[in-house]
């Protein structure tokens, strides 16, 4: 790997100076301004936060502006206990640094302020301060989904909020505050699916095996005029193998996959004409031993009324991969169900303990409509990954790939 100029520099000036002995300088000079100790900056610095124990208005933007014609401001960092960095934009004459995201409410900041002189010597100004409570306000709570456990590698994240939230800037408030890490990491996305209603979910299924962590940083955080971020409690989550279930509608078989190897063939029934099973793909949501179905359900014409049993749920609407035992002569052969997904009862109970919800059930080949996105499940795979970044706020409109940030710790260190 080939080193940056910098660094051979650095390297060489080094073994110059091991050369010399300890007391040689062959790399610099003491009279250079960046070899000078920062100097204290507190002449060459304002900022519009409170004085003494009084505290700052959170609804207020975080002001830091340069003092006098011979020094401007180089950089300016502000955290809160929390480590959370507080955003903000500096101008190109170093004169002004101010704040472009909410101050959190009942927070201790600091502040750490680099200057620069005329003659380039560097100095340092660190200032502190609290922000009061909000005044009339309202939480926003966020309730992260599913519960804690092992799911199949579809699983989606989502995130509940108790108040709805629309306009770019509030949404970007909260998906900013919103953290899915996963081991392995993988790239994923925020899609808003309405105002109070965001799903998480990587550009490709999460890896086997992963353990995925979902946090809130929003606590008092400001998310528009009058409603403030509350403390989430953070959820975490496991996958297990990547099961997928490939129903043909057209051959009326049904072929199962762990991990990409192929471990069941099974013939299958699928809707009838007028009844033809969604195509696309589907979450598995949930298992039940026994399940009664009406068609009342369904509002089917023809009138049926059955106990059904190993039953695996795949819409919301009433989809299932379940036992029929009453259809053995048309599995393989002919779609004769009302939607769901028909096998006989051995094949049905070996599907029920193989798949957990997270899993995938996918049809192709089928007289029916598309499985769509949102509203019937979870057909959040249905949606390409360019379209689903385009219902993120911070997302939309920007170049597909890492963050920048993300690339800076991607990047190789020499």
């Amino acid at each position: 790997m080939s080193h940056s100029p910098r660094i051979r520099t650095v390297l060489s000036c080094t073994t110059l100076v091991a050369a010399l002995g300890a007391g040689a300088t062959a790399c610099g000079s003491d009279s250079h301004p960046l070899s000078a100790k920062p100097y204290d900056a507190a002449g060459h610095v304002a900022f519009n936060g409170p004085v003494g124990s009084k505290k700052a208005d959170p609804d207020k933007p975080l002001e830091v502006t340069a003092q006098g014609d011979d020094a401007r401001i180089t950089d300016v960092t502000a955290t809160d206990a929390m480590g959370r960095y507080l955003a903000g934009e500096l101008s190109a004459d170093g004169s002004r640094w101010h704040s472009t995201a909410p101050l959190a409410a009942g927070a201790h900041y600091t502040v750490r302020v680099s200057t620069e002189d005329d003659e380039g010597s560097p100095g340092r100004k660190v200032l502190t301060f609290d922000t009061g409570a909000p005044g009339k306000k309202k939480r926003l709570k966020v309730t992260f989904g599913p519960e804690a456990g092992k799911y199949g590698v579809g699983q989606p994240v989502i995130a509940s909020l108790s108040a709805p939230v629309k306009g770019k800037d509030a949404r970007a408030t909260v998906e900013r505050s919103l953290k899915v890490r996963s081991v392995p990491a993988v790239e994923g996305a925020w899609h808003w699916v309405d105002s109070e209603t965001l799903h998480y979910r990587p550009k490709e299924y999460w890896p086997t095996h992963a353990t995925v962590n979902v946090s809130s940083n929003l606590g008092g955080i400001k998310v528009g005029d009058r409603l403030w971020g509350a403390e989430t409690k953070p959820l975490k989550f496991t996958t297990g193998d990547r099961i997928e279930a490939v129903t043909d509608a057209s051959s009326h078989w049904m072929t199962v996959y762990r991990n990409g190897e192929e471990i069941n063939s099974i013939p299958v029934t699928t809707g009838k004409p007028g009844y033809s099973t969604r195509n696309g793909v589907k979450v598995v949501l949930g298992k039940e031993y026994s399940v009664r179905m009406t068609s009342a359900s369904i509002g089917a014409s023809d009138f049926y009324d059955k106990q059904v049993y190993y039953a695996t749920r795949v819409t919301d609407s009433g989809e299932y991969v379940h036992a029929a035992p009453w259809s053995v002569g048309s599995q393989g052969y002919a779609n004769t169900s009302h939607g769901c997904i028909g096998m006989n009862t051995g094949n049905a109970a070996w599907f029920y303990e193989t798949v957990r919800q997270g899993d995938l059930v996918r049809v192709i080949n089928s007289a029916g409509e598309d499985m769509p996105t949102f509203g019937n499940g979870l057909g959040d795979w249905n949606m390409s990954w360019k379209t689903w970044r385009k219902g993120s706020a911070l997302l939309s409109g920007a170049k597909d790939g890492p963050s920048a940030l993300d690339a800076a710790r991607l990047r190789p260190h020499v």
